[in-house]
């Protein structure tokens, strides 16, 4: 006997109609099938309001602790990751800075991968140990020997990417779940490169998922936001501390926006994959191309993994490569580029590409030698068609005057 679907029992039905149904709700004034933007900053109090908690995020009361479109939002995310609850922000590093703001205490001790994004290496290299005496370790999270030596009695939270932004690093979750839990740590992961249905960390043993909503997950690039997945008791934390009483909330807006693109999630990272491999193949045998990293390369040192952790469904959108010349070479490039546009972010649905030198933070340690190098080109692949990025990336090495600086 089989069980009838539910579209909104995210367990008895498949990722694609989850997010077509997942948290949606037909609105009970109007009949509109799509939960529609409710703006107001309030919502009508009970006859008597006067035993209320004015923190509750239980009940709509004030859209700072929670609004019809977050809610809905959260509750899509969360089955979609796998995981219990989910909260919202404004963006995905206020979700960042909500999960240690509410998880860390002075005189603990974090340890975080040497390939983090910039947001979260100041705040572990400056903000939090300067001001909050909060301690971090930077480690090569792809070796677990290094990860465990780092580890210290005082030690909450091990904070990694996969894939890692820029350089692509993947890192093991499962196993890295394992030296956290010994240590009676947290596995706190940054997914913002490998949404779902793509990838999904919980499962492999993460405490607390992050994503950029304002990356794949919205896919669109007109709106920004940040979410934290994971159990009830630690989401609910972070909600009350970090949401309420800090108030970093996502606006109903964006929450509807991100809503309606997620709507497409599945579908739009199929082509991401797809495309994002071809291109990496054609850069990979192109003789102007100083490196290239992507985890879908068997030259990547994390291939075998990737491939293993990721089940064989795709390598993720985010490639990074350099052109083989120095900076002013690396500009003509991206100068003589058509269809791929010159801007931050990513995960929309043009693909963007940005030229960070190699003056940048790429010098630290855990960059590899082409990234300190060359500096690199993170290359978002987009929706286009495979064959006209193919044809755009050609066409701008041709008309691109390369002067080699490749090392002997």
């Amino acid at each position: 006997m089989t069980t009838e679907p539910d579209k909104h029992d995210a367990s008895s039905v498949g990722d694609q109609t989850w997010a077509v149904h997942g948290g949606n709700t037909i609105d009970a004034g109007t009949g509109a099938v799509r939960t529609p933007i409710v703006m107001a900053n309030s919502y009508l109090l009970p006859e008597d309001p006067a035993s209320m908690n004015w923190s509750a995020t239980d009940a709509l009361m004030y859209t700072r602790n929670g609004g019809v479109n977050q809610l809905a939002l959260e509750a899509k995310l969360a089955a979609l990751e796998g995981g219990e609850e989910a909260v919202t922000f404004a963006t995905g590093v206020a979700a960042l800075h909500a999960v240690f703001f509410t998880l860390l205490r002075s005189g603990d001790h974090v340890v975080v991968s040497d390939v983090t994004y910039e947001a979260v290496w100041r705040l572990f290299s400056e903000l939090l140990p300067e001001r909050y005496g909060i301690d971090a370790t930077f480690v090569d999270v792809s070796d677990l020997d290094a990860v465990r030596a780092a580890i210290r009695p005082n030690t909450r939270i091990i904070h990694a990417e996969t894939i890692a932004n820029p350089t692509t690093k993947v890192a093991d979750i499962a196993a890295l779940a394992a030296v956290a839990h010994e240590a009676g740590a947290l596995l706190t992961v940054d997914a913002t490169f490998t949404p779902p249905p793509f990838y999904r960390a919980l499962p492999d043993g993460a405490d607390l998922v992050v994503h950029s909503l304002t990356k794949y997950i919205n896919g669109h690039g007109d709106a920004m936001g940040g979410v934290v997945v994971g159990s009830s008791a630690l989401v609910d934390r972070i909600r009350h501390d970090a949401l309420v009483d800090v108030g970093g909330v996502i606006s109903p807006f964006n929450a509807w926006l991100i809503m309606r693109g997620s709507v497409t999630l599945p579908l739009r990272l199929a082509q991401h994959l797809a495309s994002a491999q071809r291109v990496a193949h054609v850069l990979e045998d192109d003789p102007r191309i100083a490196f290239v990293a992507f985890p879908g390369l068997a030259s990547h040192a994390q291939h075998e993994l990737a491939t293993r952790q990721f089940g064989g469904r795709g390598y993720g959108g985010m490639l990074a490569f350099a052109v083989d010349g120095d900076s002013a070479t690396q500009n003509r490039f991206v100068s003589n580029l058509r269809i791929i546009t010159s801007a931050v972010s990513l995960g929309h649905d043009e693909s963007l590409v940005v030229h960070v030198g190699p003056d940048a933070r790429g010098g630290s340690a855990g960059y590899p030698e082409g990234f300190r190098t060359y500096g690199h080109l993170r290359l978002s692949v987009g929706l286009e068609d495979a064959d006209d990025l193919v044809a755009d990336i050609r066409s701008a090495l041709d008309r691109t005057d390369i002067t080699p600086v490749r090392l002997p």
